[in-house]
């Protein structure tokens, strides 16, 4: 009787670990989406394709672009730390793993 309640409980906490594991990527695939639309839609637009009227006057180059998608993540990581030509630095106001979160979704929107 003792085992089986506590493989119960068991089973039902490595249910529960894993739920939580999966829920995980998708939180911070919603916050970078937010971060994203808060910070760089203007310029980059929702779909990261850059043809808005603000993208358009500074050149941004779109994600999908050949040149962005052969860039490493450290140098997208980078540039969205320290800025590049007139986009805003953002290593301030953004943490290690949020700017991480961002060059994944910028990945994302490449696809």
């Amino acid at each position: 009787m003792y085992i089986n309640w506590t493989m119960r409980i068991v089973g039902a906490a490595s249910i529960l670990a894993l739920a939580a594991m999966l829920c995980a990527p998708m939180k911070s695939q919603d916050k970078s989406a937010a971060t994203y639309k808060q910070k760089c839609a203007t310029c980059h637009g929702a779909d990261g394709q850059g043809d808005t009227p603000a993208g358009k006057s500074m050149k941004v180059r779109s994600f999908s672009d050949p040149e962005t998608k052969k860039m490493s993540d450290d140098e997208l990581a980078a540039i969205i730390e320290k800025g590049k030509n007139k986009m805003p630095a953002y290593g301030k106001s953004m943490s290690a793993e949020d700017i991480k979160g961002m060059v994944a979704y910028i990945r994302s929107l490449a696809k």
